[in-house]
């Protein structure tokens, strides 16, 4: 059986915050505590960059898997995200690097009313 809870938020800087505070909360309810520092680093680029380019109401899903954990952040733009590589000195542009570095698979889907982008994290062997 999979456990999925979501929340919307809307487009504005203080969505990130309100995602962590939703995905802490979720995965203790789901279980999945051990999971949730890196969950909470990728929700907050995810969320953040969905505030910036899309400008737009923010989805947030937390799903238990049987692996672990599938979370998904939908905004409304159809445009898909570009994992680039920005210089050391770069402001921004490191969100799609850490979701790529911190995941065990990520991607993106384009729909009618807009993008979803995801990320997958697996349990820990026991």
């Amino acid at each position: 059986m999979v456990t999925v809870l979501h929340t919307t938020l809307p487009a504005e800087p203080v969505s990130a915050r309100q995602a962590r505070r939703f995905v802490t909360r979720a995965l203790s309810e789901i279980g999945l505590p051990e999971l949730t520092e890196t969950a909470l680093i990728l929700v907050s680029e995810l969320v953040t960059n969905a505030v910036l380019h899309a400008r737009s109401e923010v989805t947030v899903t937390v799903a238990r898997t049987s692996d672990g954990l599938r979370m998904e952040v939908g905004d409304r733009s159809s445009l898909a995200p570009s994992l680039r590589h920005y210089s050391a000195e770069a402001a921004t542009g490191r969100g799609l690097v850490l979701v790529d570095s911190l995941a065990d698979a990520w991607g993106s889907e384009i729909g009618p009313s807009g993008k979803t982008v995801w990320f997958e994290l697996a349990r820990a062997a026991a």
